[in-house]
């Protein structure tokens, strides 16, 4: 007598019972997912794309709108009003002070310090001004890059006084990097200290806006940079590109 096979014909009752088990699992599994998974027999229906807006506009008014969409907005208004004269400028910038004081996400704030550094007025000088104290360390950040970029003669003077009384370093590393980046010979004095700063950062960063503010390569050497603080008339011959490379190697 042979033994059957487990393909033999007396074992697929049993398989077709187990099979039917398990499909009945699988259906099981998919049914809520397909009826919404809410228990309550309601059907699946397709969200389409004026429900969703029409769902954001309700959520908005009931609990206000999310800080992507304040950003958006603000960048749109921006652009509107650079394309006005000097009058709708001005209204915009002041309503920007009122907004960023009110404004509790320190992205959007970011934004706001963004946008106003493109006006020309007093109300966007004052804002970039403001936000170099903000209480967010990003937003002080944001604040010395739109220094660096409005420039002029308080713009040593405030990236300055950040670098000098912040407790981020970040914050203070970025204020050295603009100053550098300003290429304002009267930032060499406020340079020329951060060298003895105790930090290895502020005096690496101190070195790189020296470069930057000079012309010139002394290299990464922190007593050359001093000397040349010390007398930027005498000479000294700066690193050559294949000096640079062997360094590296």
């Amino acid at each position: 007598m042979t033994t059957p096979l487990p393909t033999d014909r007396a074992d697929l009752p049993s398989r077709r019972g187990q099979a039917g088990r398990a499909l009945c699992l699988v259906v099981s599994m998919l049914l809520p997912a397909v009826s919404g998974c809410s228990g309550g027999g309601r059907s699946w229906k397709p969200s389409w794309p004026w429900q969703d807006r029409e769902k954001a506009a309700r959520l908005a008014e009931r609990y206000g709108t999310t800080a992507n969409q304040r950003i958006d907005t603000l960048r749109s208004q921006a652009a509107e009003a650079r394309k006005g004269g000097a009058d709708r400028q001005i209204a915009f910038t002041q309503d920007l002070t009122r907004r960023i004081l009110e404004e509790h996400d320190p992205r959007v704030r970011c934004e706001i310090v963004t946008e106003a550094a493109a006006f020309d007025t007093p109300a966007a000088a004052s804002i970039c001004r403001g936000a170099l104290q903000d209480p967010e360390a990003r937003v002080r950040i944001r604040a010395c890059e739109v220094w660096r970029k409005r420039g002029g003669p308080d713009a040593v003077a405030l990236l300055t006084s950040r670098y000098r009384s912040d407790t981020d370093l970040d914050v203070r590393l970025r204020a050295l990097r603009m100053l550098g980046e300003l290429r304002d010979s009267s930032a060499i004095p406020v340079l020329a200290a951060a060298l003895e700063d105790p930090d290895p950062a502020v005096q690496y960063r101190a070195v790189a806006a020296l470069k930057e503010v000079s012309g010139r390569d002394l290299g990464n050497d922190v007593n050359a940079w001093r000397a040349w603080a010390a007398d930027p008339a005498a000479q000294r011959s700066e690193v050559t590109i294949a000096e640079r490379l062997r360094a590296l190697f």
